[in-house]
């Protein structure tokens, strides 16, 4: 039975409909909520393979981790895959083009610990460092350091923001904590450097954006924040800062390396977007890396390491110049 012009048109008008329903929800699944995590190596490779080949210094090195939960390893599939275990030596299952790439390789005198604390905020930083980083008069201190990032995000908008945990401040409001934090970073950094009379250097990396520069705070399950891309910088450029007034304090570029592989690393139209690795690299919990972006701090940190170290050479200078300030992606660049 042939169906009427009438019923022909609005079946028609039914299949369209469906169909539109149909690719607009695959779509907005694909390109807004799938986030997934990929798989193999993650971040950039090695600038300097050969650095790795023999050993920088027979002086005695003690490694240690100050900060928050990057910096603890929370959200690393095991314990040797954190950044911090990567960077001293190689896990079991290492990936083909980082064996042999590690502190352990080129420091035979190495010691180590990790005094880094998930959950804690810069305020927290500052008194561990007073209480528990102990004095060494023989060591160079080679200190790995995430600060910062949980004085943003902390309350997640559930109280008032206050200092150390100014979710959901307005930028005027949050400038004196800047400020403060400012100030506490240099203490931090000249508190340790007094430990190690012997010498030492610091590598802080600067806070990453889950929300890829976007600034969307529900994308990644927070309320909004109209203030936080701005305190975010402002937080940012005080590392920065901190960091280029002293020649012992290194940056490591976390913010700029982990651009597109936050919550819109799928949507193939924005600025930051990955091809080669269009993969979410955070945590469940969405303020830590997973696996995978654990393998890419590791990565950056060991660059900026060897770009910057005086222990390669006897005369007390890198092996190669640092890269220039002007190099490293701003969020105000963005």
């Amino acid at each position: 039975m042939r169906l009427p012009n009438r019923s022909r048109k609005r079946l028609f008008g039914l299949l369209i409909v469906g169909v539109i329903v149909t690719v607009g929800t695959f779509g907005y699944i694909e390109y807004w909520l799938g986030r997934p995590t990929g798989s193999g190596p993650a971040g950039p490779k090695i600038s300097q393979p050969a650095a790795f080949e023999e050993p920088w210094t027979d002086r005695a090195v003690h490694v240690v981790g100050i900060g928050d939960s990057i910096t603890a390893g929370l959200g690393a599939d095991r314990p040797s895959h954190t950044y911090f275990n990567r960077l001293l030596r190689n896990p079991d299952d290492e990936f083909p083009d980082l064996r042999g790439l590690c502190l352990e390789a080129v420091l035979p005198q190495l010691t180590s610990e990790n005094l880094a604390i998930s959950g804690s905020e810069s305020c927290l930083h500052a008194d561990i460092i007073d209480q528990n980083l102990v004095a060494s008069e023989d060591a160079f201190g080679l200190i790995l350091m995430t600060s910062g990032g949980n004085d943003l995000i902390h309350n997640y908008g559930r109280s008032p923001p206050r200092e150390c945990a100014m979710y959901g401040a307005a930028l005027q409001q949050a400038e004196p904590w800047i400020e403060n934090f400012r100030s506490r970073l240099g203490q931090m950094f000249d508190q340790i450097q007094r430990r190690f009379p012997a010498g030492c250097e610091i590598y802080i990396a600067d806070i990453y954006d889950p929300t890829d520069g976007v600034g969307d705070a529900p994308s990644i399950f927070l309320p909004d924040w109209p203030d936080g891309l701005a305190i975010h910088a402002r937080y940012n450029q005080a590392i920065r800062d901190a960091a280029s007034e002293r020649e012992f304090v290194h940056l490591v570029p976390l913010y700029e390396t982990f651009l597109g592989h936050g919550s819109h690393c799928r949507q193939f139209w924005r600025a930051h977007y990955d091809a080669a690795d269009p993969h979410y690299w955070f945590y469940s919990n969405i303020e830590d890396p997973n696996d995978r972006g654990y393998d890419a701090i590791r990565r950056v940190y060991l660059n900026t390491i060897v770009a910057n170290t005086t222990l390669r050479t006897a005369n007390g200078k890198p092996a190669t110049a640092a890269p220039a300030a002007s190099s490293v992606a701003t969020e105000e660049q963005e």
